[in-house]
């Protein structure tokens, strides 16, 4: 795992010199911290940057690399995992290697195979590659988004690197921010690839290359998942190879040098990894768990009984309502204003994992290839709604909107009263609406004319309705997992898991996201994986045997935090600070009497405005760290 940046000038003979491309090295050392190499060549115009996370051959595997005439440099951040296979390929072909390491495979893949190269890779990467021969850079992100990879021109220069925080050290600028975006990540929680929410920066989206030359810039897609057509075996073989799949997925992952251990949540995802895990390798498995004193969130009992079953060297940590004082560290790594308070944990737990390991897996993705969220019930149900006679969907809809908001957030009587609402939308804005942070009227009541008009008629729901439409001709099941895995997984979980473990300088692998794997998961029929109400059919079926029953049978937890507790607390006093100060209201945005109005309504128990309250908060102390000129 590494930090990549790097420098290209449209003119060749005007290279950047080696202190820009150090200072895009300098706030992403957390990334790398084993070491750091540069290439600048002022004739074709480049400066690459490297930072090092070691992993796999440590004494050898130093980055920019290059081909052996020095025609060729990457720098590169992730991993190939079948690079040994590539590389006994490349050899038949004549290539020759100088090191046992997986970023040799890229450069020679790239004299190979050319832009189809990552066509070729299986893992999680985002990488560069310089030809000199004919001043290209060449640019690719892994096909789930599991590493970051930002872009920007100015100048007559284009810059790259693994974190925007890079681009501004090379630039030089204060930045401003993309009204778009944020409109945006109101939306999502998250701000969605290609947006920024830095003014003229952009994201590669995954599975996309990029190739630079002459100044003009190229984007193409290179895979896209497909839920068609489906496999017919029985249930019993397919089980079987489910395991097997997984099993050689996980086999995979365990390549390193160094040390590596399992993230363990006590959910079913992370479990079956470390019960697979445990019979691949010959010591205990090195597990880490992250609890609350709040019981209704703590999962820590069942994550000991998996630890227990399979003798791992298990480790625990409990999070506290305290955890919010390292909220300014989290905006300064996310970079980007980032909602899912889950990162809190997230980075509590990679920061302990870090103490003993300087690899993990983890259970990510589970739920988008076996159907393992509510709502995946909830659209196959509005889709049975949508066929219903308009009288009957008439009636239905008044007598919900007669019942009182009662009881919690998550009570069925809520879950039930904001799906009987939600079914006068469309099917994308239903499933924005139960997925998201705020919605369109709220936006409404919230945005002051001011960032209305700059926000335009950008519609965020947009990219659902395309996602919808990406899936082809499939059921509202297979259409759902292909929208998260298209928005939610690479925008929200990869991110935080990238961003929590490199902070740290852990480097975090999930057997579920491999790209092989999906495809037989998406291959899969949808009531192999929701059958009736039961969630996640198939892959509880293939893994009876190694896990506890209640893991199998309990409700799904999910990894949030008492946020609403602590809004009540701890949190008091600094939301009120943070989002009625005199900077907060200067900037625009919303109506500071709808701020007051949500936070009142949270403190005095009238309403449960925790999760939007959070994105308020941390896109508040985003702006004050990027914007208003406090990032360095």
């Amino acid at each position: 795992m590494c930090g990549i940046a790097g420098i290209v000038s449209a003119c060749a003979g005007s290279a950047p010199d080696e202190a820009a491309v150090r200072a895009m090295i300098s706030p992403q050392r957390h990334r790398g911290p084993d070491a750091e190499g540069y290439h600048v060549d002022a004739q074709t115009g480049v400066a690459l940057g490297h930072c090092r996370l070691s992993v796999i051959d440590l004494s050898a595997g130093a980055q920019p690399m290059s081909n052996e005439d020095g025609t060729v440099w990457t720098t590169f951040n992730g991993e190939i995992y079948n690079f040994r296979e590539l590389r006994d390929r490349l050899t038949q072909m004549g290539h020759r290697f100088a090191t046992r390491s997986d970023t040799e495979v890229i450069v020679h893949a790239y004299e190979q195979y050319g832009a189809r190269c990552v066509e070729h890779f299986r893992g999680m990467f985002a990488l560069a590659v310089w030809d000199a021969k004919t001043r290209t850079l060449f640019l690719a992100r892994d096909r789930m988004g599991k590493k970051p990879l930002y872009y920007h021109e100015a100048d007559g220069r284009f810059y790259f690197a693994s974190e925007p925080k890079a681009i501004l050290a090379a630039i030089g600028k204060r930045p401003d921010a993309d009204p778009v975006a944020i409109h945006h990540y109101l939306t999502w929680g998250y701000v969605p690839a290609p947006h920024s929410a830095f003014k003229g920066f952009r994201v590669l989206p995954p599975a996309h290359t990029l190739t630079w030359r002459n100044g003009q810039i190229h984007i193409e897609r290179y895979w896209r998942l497909a839920y068609l057509p489906k496999r017919q075996e029985s249930e019993e073989a397919l089980c079987d190879e489910l395991l097997a799949r997984l099993t050689e997925s996980i086999k995979l992952r365990l390549i390193s040098d160094v040390p590596l251990g399992a993230f363990l949540s006590g959910g079913i995802d992370s479990s079956t990894i470390v019960a697979l895990m445990s019979g691949l390798i010959t010591e205990p498995v090195k597990t880490f768990s992250i609890g609350f004193e709040e019981q209704a969130y703590n999962e820590l009992p069942y994550a000991r009984q998996v630890a227990e079953r399979y003798h791992t060297d298990h480790h625990e940590f409990i999070v506290k309502a305290d955890a919010a004082s390292i909220l300014p560290d989290l905006v300064w790594h996310y970079n980007e204003p980032y909602a899912d308070s889950s990162a809190v944990p997230t980075y509590y737990l990679a920061k302990m994992t870090r103490q003993h390991v300087t690899v993990a897996l983890n259970g990510d993705a589970g739920d988008e290839n076996f159907a393992g969220y509510a709502r995946y019930v909830a659209n196959r149900m509005a889709a049975s709604y949508d066929r219903l006679p308009g009288g009957v969907r008439s009636g239905l809809q008044r007598s919900t909107s007669r019942l009182p908001r009662l009881g919690s957030f998550k009570s069925p009587a809520q879950r039930a009263k904001r799906f009987m609402e939600a079914l006068a939308d469309p099917a994308d804005r239903r499933y924005a609406r139960w997925i998201g942070y705020f919605t369109d009227d709220m936006k409404a009541s919230l945005y002051t004319p001011e960032f209305q008009a700059a926000v335009g008629e950008s519609d965020p729901v947009a990219l659902l309705g395309q996602a919808y439409a990406d899936a082809g001709d499939v059921d509202w099941v297979d259409r759902s997992m292909a929208a998260d895995t298209a928005l939610y997984l690479p925008g929200d979980l990869m991110v935080k898991v990238d961003i929590a473990s490199m902070a740290h300088a852990l480097e975090v692998r999930s057997p579920f996201v491999d790209h092989e794997f999906m495809e037989f998961a998406a291959s899969l029929p949808s009531n192999l994986k929701l059958r009736g109400w039961k969630r996640k059919y198939l892959l509880k079926k293939a893994v009876r045997d190694l896990l506890p029953p209640e893991l199998l049978s309990r409700r799904k937890m999910g990894f949030g935090i008492p946020i609403d507790q602590w809004f009540r607390s701890e949190l008091r006093d600094m939301a009120y600070d943070t989002l009625l100060s005199s900077r907060a209201v200067s900037r625009g945005l919303f109506r500071p009497e709808q701020i007051r109005r949500l936070l009142d309504e949270h403190m005095q128990l009238r309403g449960e405005w925790q999760f939007h309250l959070w994105a308020l908060l941390m896109l508040e102390l985003w702006f004050q760290r990027f914007i208003d000129g406090a990032s360095g």
